[in-house]
């Protein structure tokens, strides 16, 4: 989480910044001296606590020009007016903090900032997961969805990949190298031919990998590797 300080009185920018080490202290923390320094600097915090009353570009000047760029920025607003308040809820700001502030409202409010971005960030992780669990494919002429967490197993035949799903086996041109990226480390590439999810694994020994709904052949060679892959797979499940 990187959290920025645009204020052009240094005292304030260093009181800010112990307040903000106390509070959060693994976050990456950058101050400016401007808004023309932030705003050259390319910078686009998660948080971000920002003077209105500055030289040059003021604070709701510097703001407007991020919003165009970024408007996840968590922007609170550190002044000793109260004058632009309503100006603020303009640029979406997160809050108003007047000075002078006590350290509890302060705390308060980055408190709440950082749990925002937080429970956004879960969010878009939680989304991006849904994402990766699809796979898109076009056999016969049509575009399916196929969630990857179905398919049991996928084998190479004559140039085609073929997925054995719990409801059907789906065929597709397509390379097994691509689909064993997308699937990551819930399947095993037993063997040229075979990509398999370890969730349907029922046992296995040095030759042979025997699933819930059928069976793939497995290389000697890499059996060791697999024991390993399949045993961290195993204690991933558990630590779920």
């Amino acid at each position: 989480m990187q959290i920025a300080i645009c204020d052009d009185e240094k005292e304030i920018r260093d009181m800010l910044a112990e307040k903000i080490e106390r509070l959060c202290p693994k976050a990456d923390l950058s101050l400016y001296r401007s808004g023309d320094e932030l705003l050259l600097s390319g910078d686009e915090p998660d948080i971000l606590l920002l003077d209105i009353q500055m030289a040059d570009k003021n604070g709701m000047e510097t703001a407007k020009e991020l919003r165009r760029k970024n408007k996840k920025i968590i922007i609170i607003f550190v002044t000793a007016l109260d004058d632009f308040v309503f100006q603020a809820f303009d640029v979406g700001a997160f809050h108003y903090l007047v000075k002078p502030f006590d350290d509890g409202k302060f705390a308060e409010v980055l408190l709440s900032a950082v749990k925002q971005f937080e429970d956004r960030r879960k969010l878009e992780d939680a989304g991006r997961k849904r994402e990766k669990l699809n796979l898109m494919i076009t056999t016969g002429g049509e575009h399916i969805t196929v969630n990857l967490e179905d398919i049991i197993y996928a084998e190479v035949y004559d140039r085609k990949v073929i997925l054995h799903t719990v409801d059907a086996d789906i065929e597709y041109y397509g390379k097994m190298k691509e689909l064993e990226e997308k699937t990551g480390d819930e399947f095993y590439r037993t063997h040229r031919s075979y990509l398999v999810n370890f969730e349907f694994i029922k046992k296995y020994d040095a030759a042979t990998v025997y699933l819930k709904r059928g069976q793939a052949l497995i290389s000697k060679q890499n059996y060791g590797e697999f024991v390993k892959s399949y045993l961290r797979y195993n204690q991933r499940r558990k630590g779920r």
